[in-house]
């Protein structure tokens, strides 16, 4: 017995590394769909878009970079089928660098291709990156196309039949940033606060707990938290709008729900190998003791 669990203890710990990888990687390629809670607060976050009349406008910025884009992208997906499937417009912004000219038109190009009748300039567009943090949120309020004189193609802001009559936030219906860092609180303390207009963060869990304060304050009505939040946003989706359950069961695509099961088995993984090796260590003790007794 004791022979047993010395060759146990000493197991080769690319064995352990390889069970990890596996407990990541199968989630993802075979969806396990355990099961998701949705909370209050990204129900909030659903509740607001489905609350918005036909044709309104939504601003969406993309305040992350590919740092977090584990945890954003899958919200980005999930709001922007959201919008489409309301037929509400989409006008995107980025206040983090490589966030306009990567991250949102990809994203926005991604969801463009699930609905063909969708054009670019009318339905949607991506006015891009803007440097400054707070001084162009501030002049967006009062001058949207002194911030955006062209959108992220260079195609002149008067051109765009989307932009057509847009002045300021109070021609949109609700803002949702996708935050890393500061940013998301700038929308709150900011564009809400002083400029009333509506607004949903999601939030790298990381950053999820401080915006909570904001959520209760009635500075955010939503919150996205992580991975989490994302994955219960696309739950709900997919409840309300059940074409975009085959998009989510696709077979090596990554969304919130398969990363939020490959997280959960590699936890549990993690969890087994802290037993096995706290049994080990115990074992190997009362070995030792039984020796040194003989």
């Amino acid at each position: 017995m004791a022979d047993i669990v010395r060759k146990l203890a000493a197991i080769d710990p690319r064995i352990i590394y390889l069970v990890m990888g596996l407990a990541v990687l199968f989630p993802i390629l075979v969806p396990i769909g355990l099961r998701v809670t949705i909370t209050p607060p990204t129900q909030s976050a659903f509740d607001a878009i489905e609350k918005i009349a036909e044709g309104s406008r939504v601003l969406v910025s993309f305040d992350y970079g590919p740092s977090t884009s584990a945890e954003n992208d899958p919200m980005a997906a999930a709001i922007l089928r959201h919008c489409f499937a309301r037929n509400l417009k989409v006008v995107s912004i980025a206040l983090f660098p490589v966030g306009g000219d990567s991250v949102a038109r990809d994203q926005m190009l991604l969801a463009a291709k699930e609905f063909p009748d969708k054009k670019d300039t009318v339905d949607y567009v991506n006015l891009g990156y803007k440097d400054g943090g707070q001084a162009p949120m501030k002049l967006m309020a009062t001058d949207f196309k002194a911030v955006f004189p062209t959108d992220a193609a260079g195609r002149p802001y008067d051109s765009l039949p989307i932009m057509q009559d847009v002045k300021s936030y109070k021609d949109f219906a609700i803002a949702e940033t996708l935050a890393t860092g500061i940013i998301g609180e700038w929308w709150a303390n900011l564009v809400n606060a002083q400029f009333h207009l509506d607004v949903v963060i999601g939030a790298t869990a990381v950053s999820a707990p401080k915006y909570y304060a904001y959520l209760n304050s009635g500075n955010a009505v939503g919150l996205i938290g992580g991975l989490k939040g994302a994955s219960e946003y696309e739950k709900l989706l997919v409840e309300k709008y059940p074409q975009f359950e085959g998009a989510y069961k696709q077979a090596g695509v990554l969304t919130a729900t398969k990363g939020m099961d490959a997280q959960n088995i590699a936890h549990l993984a993690i969890v087994f190998f802290i037993l096995i090796g706290n049994v080990f260590y115990v074992l190997m003790k009362r070995s030792r003791r039984a020796g040194d007794a003989a």
